[in-house]
């Protein structure tokens, strides 16, 4: 057999056994009623040699220490082996002081961090950090894994030379991301963008667009996909409201001052295919829902209606301590009086009238994600545990990292694994009560630990309801995106009380259409893209 055949016919073989499948999945009959199914993701292959190059120029331009970093590969150890790669050991090394559990990450971690310049200036004296992170302040948030990375910087009013003056007075928050594993969502607003004249040079492929309350610019390096992202409004400046025309000259500034910073050659993700999911084989006798997408009519924005979603996004825990808990509108409820706020049957509010924009709701607006509340207290009696409504736990759905600074109303739990990159967002807790149990940046909680309790606070206490709203983002190849919960939360909810429950209720109107989920043959084009390497690096 000719040398490399073996690739080839590796290759081939992935191709074929990809086509089969799909073929089968798209003369499969729809989804039983029934039927949940998980999500389907793309590996994507992470070209190290590239990136081995790049960190090479990188070192060379600083001729004090480039001799000092072994760029020549180890034979002797397995290609998986970290010391197969030396140089990317030694730059973890470096880089781990700043951001810590770097050398985790499964892609090429880029940053705004110049290690070279850092590493040359601590040679001759004590260098600033800032003054090798293009002005932006030390990181945030850092979380590394085997999908991959996300940061968050920020940058101060008046830092940077050259740098425009703005109208927003508070630090600008940029983050990025860079993932091995994006998930398949035949989102048709997807993949749009324009591009950006002065960083074409350095990112070839990289667009711009404005979405979901973000300006984002995505592009492709090493065969990742990488976001840099800021969350802006595209309207007029204001001093608490940053207008998206003032983030561009921030986002711009990190995309040039992005370096790679660490990371490590692991073993290829895999593919993961959609399947259904287990159920409770025993029907509850009491829980019941309605279907995926049946908003209280007229509560969507502009009296539009929800669009079902089959899918659950992962299996989780139920984010409330004890059941029974409901779904239900806490904005719009008193409009259906046979719908009550703690009774059966739950009911979608994903696509409910709001000003944020939604990519899954028909008219591109809505609530993004879903409103619980925890049963009332029941009369006391005897053998009861005492029930305090200020009281009921919220638990974590997944063992993840914690993102909350101490300002945030909102603490989001980062998965990141080798089978999912996702994140799971709690509000309406109250802050201070947050920042007194340390749910704060970086904290790793366990699936199940409590992290805070129902509670109303919404920029003041008492400032909504007694409920919490609960969401997820999956990562896509526009960055993070809002995906509605509320099959997802239906399937926790089944394994939490270990009981089946009923779908209940009229169909669905003809005009609302189902989510589209990304055909089968759309997961096999990232693996055929042009120059795409035939070895799995």
């Amino acid at each position: 057999m000719p040398p490399g055949s073996e690739t080839v016919v590796g290759k081939g073989f992935r191709f074929v056994s990809l086509l089969l499948a799909s073929l089968s999945l798209l003369t499969t009959t729809p989804l039983a009623a029934d039927e949940i199914r998980s999500p389907s993701l793309t590996a994507l292959r992470v070209d190290w040699r590239a990136a081995l190059d790049q960190l090479r120029t990188e070192i060379n331009s600083r001729p004090q220490i480039a001799g000092d970093f072994i760029f020549a590969p180890r034979r002797s150890v397995p290609r998986h082996d970290p010391r197969a790669m030396p140089a990317l050991v030694q730059l973890n090394a470096i880089s781990s002081q700043f951001f810590t559990g770097i050398a985790r990450s499964s892609v090429p971690v880029l940053l705004p961090f110049d290690a070279a310049a850092y590493l040359e200036a601590q040679r001759n004296g004590a260098p600033t950090l800032s003054r090798y992170q293009a002005d932006f302040n030390p990181v945030d948030v850092f979380d590394a894994g085997p999908a991959g990375y996300s940061a968050t910087f920020s940058f101060e009013p008046g830092a940077g030379d050259g740098m425009p003056s703005r109208v927003f007075a508070r630090p600008v928050e940029v983050q990025i991301t860079g993932s091995a594993l994006v998930y398949d969502i035949a989102d048709p607003t997807g993949g749009k963008g324009e591009q950006v004249k002065p960083l074409t040079t350095l990112y070839p492929d990289l667009r711009r667009f404005i979405r979901e309350g973000y300006v984002r610019y995505a592009f492709t390096r090493f065969g990742v996909a990488y976001v840099v992202s800021i969350q802006c409004l595209d309207s007029v400046a204001k001093p608490r409201r940053l207008a998206c025309k003032e983030a561009y000259p921030v986002a711009e500034r990190f995309l040039k001052a992005l370096r790679i910073a660490g990371g490590q050659r692991m073993r290829p993700l895999m593919d993961i295919a959609s399947n259904i999911m287990d159920r409770p084989s025993e029907h509850s006798p009491d829980f019941n829902y309605r279907p995926s997408g049946d908003i209280i009519p007229n509560t969507g924005y502009r009296k539009q209606g929800g669009r079902p979603d089959a899918m659950a996004y992962a299996q989780i825990r139920f984010p409330l301590e004890k059941a029974p808990a409901f779904v239900h509108s806490q904005s719009y409820g008193k409009r259906d009086k046979s719908d009550g706020p703690t009774t059966y049957p739950w009911r979608d509010n994903f696509c409910e009238s709001r000003s944020f924009q939604v990519w899954q709701c028909a008219s591109g607006y809505g609530h993004q994600g879903e409103d619980i509340r925890a049963a009332d207290c029941p009369p006391p009696g005897e053998g009861r545990e005492p029930c305090d409504p200020k009281h009921r736990g919220v638990v974590a759905v997944r063992d993840a990292m914690v993102i909350r600074n101490t300002r945030d109303q909102a603490a989001t739990l980062e998965v990141n694994s080798r089978t999912e990159h996702i994140r799971f967002r709690y509000m309406h807790m109250n802050p201070q009560a947050l920042n007194a149990d340390g749910v704060l940046n970086g904290r790793i909680v366990t699936e199940g630990e409590k992290i805070g309790v129902v509670s109303n606070y919404l920029d003041h206490p008492a400032g909504t309801s007694m409920h919490l709203h609960f969401d997820v983002q999956v990562f896509t190849r526009d960055g993070w995106i809002w995906v509605s919960p509320y099959v997802t939360l239906v399937s926790a909810y089944e394994r939490l009380i270990g009981g089946r429950g009923r779908e209940v209720g009229p169909e669905i109107a003809v005009t609302a259409q189902p989510v589209a989920h990304a055909a089968p043959e759309d997961v096999i084009k990232p693996d055929l893209r042009e120059g795409a390497s035939s070895e799995e690096n």
